[in-house]
């Protein structure tokens, strides 16, 4: 980019934008954390404060965003705790100069207790719901998660950029090659699959979880990296630990999924090709982002020796796990 990204986002501009889809500032205004998008939340006059996130120019078509946006309706149009952006001037995506934006109403919790066998199968209730949903129609504007995509698309443009050490670069190529085969090894285990409209990225970070009425439980937030996929990609990232830790987690949130979707056994095969997929898309996205002040404040460890060395070892250690029978519920 000839500037980097969100440079001329003042806190002038923001509140213009605010301004010009009908509300009315005044004038508080808090950075959040949001690496991706620029994110705030914006105290406004004779009402509750909202969210607003700016886009992160030329990552998502108009089209995208707004599927993204219709899905969410569609989920909180069934009672499905997705925080669905607000309906402003007839639009939910909205631009002002240069900038994308879209307001959301400001939702609070705290992190889920996802060590809590009850909060694990209340959140799995309401995956199987978002799931059912999902199933109903495909995207179109929005890409499907898949080896090509998240594994070698990432791989070939960080070899492209130079961004791996001349001294590693023989090693790092050559663990990126095994780390790939494995994945396409438990996709082929796990046989075809339909893809369906995921969250994308649900991690406990993108989940808020509430002890008071009107909505008790989850929130889920953050539907940015809403793509095609097979379902497991939703569920994975809430296990942690142990093999057996990850199996009674996985079994306490199928035994709410299940109540309201059916799920693939087969799926549990891409567990560990899907963690290394996102290792790699993962390396590739701080690099494709290094443009932004922001990357390499946040990140400064980046594109150091250590950092290439520590990623050839996790690769390396993601080798072997993909070989090993599938996770399976308890």
């Amino acid at each position: 980019m000839a500037t980097p990204p969100f440079e001329n986002l003042t806190p002038d501009r923001i509140l213009d934008a605010l301004d010009r889809v009908g509300l009315m500032p005044d004038g508080r205004l808090l950075t959040l954390n949001s690496y991706e998008n620029r994110v705030y939340q914006v105290g406004i006059e004779d009402g509750p404060m909202v969210i607003v996130k700016f886009y992160r120019p030329g990552r998502w078509p108009d089209e995208a965003i707004g599927e993204e946006h219709r899905f969410v309706a569609e989920l909180a149009e069934r009672e499905i705790p997705a925080v669905a952006p607000l309906v402003l001037r007839n639009a939910t995506l909205h631009h002002h100069a240069d900038l994308r934006f879209a307001v959301f109403p400001r939702v609070g919790g705290r992190a889920p207790e996802l060590s809590d066998a009850a909060t694990l199968e209340w959140m799995g209730r309401f995956l199987g719901r978002i799931h059912a949903v999902g199933a109903l129609a495909p995207y179109h504007a929005r890409p499907t998660l898949d080896i090509a995509s998240f594994g070698e698309e990432p791989r070939d443009w960080l070899l492209a950029h130079g961004f791996i050490p001349d001294d590693l670069l023989p090693a790092w190529r050559s663990t990126v090659e095994q780390a790939l085969d494995g994945v396409r090894r438990c996709f082929d285990r796990a046989g075809a699959f339909t893809p369906i409209r995921l969250h994308g990225d649900c991690h406990g970070g993108n989940v808020l979880w509430s002890e008071s009425p009107p909505t008790p439980g989850p929130q889920f937030v953050d539907f940015d990296d809403s793509r095609m996929g097979p379902a497991v990609q939703d569920l994975w990232m809430l296990l942690s630990g142990t093999r057996e830790d990850m199996s009674r987690q996985l079994g306490d949130v199928l035994a709410g999924y299940e109540d309201f979707h059916d799920f693939s056994l087969r799926e549990l095969h891409l567990i560990e090709a899907l963690r290394t997929l996102r290792l790699i898309h993962y390396s590739a996205w701080i690099a494709r982002r290094w443009d932004d002040p922001a990357f390499p404040a946040a990140f400064p460890w980046f594109n150091t020796q250590r950092y290439w060395q520590d990623r050839i070892l996790e690769l390396r250690e993601q080798i072997p796990l993909m070989g090993e029978r599938p996770l399976w519920s308890t």
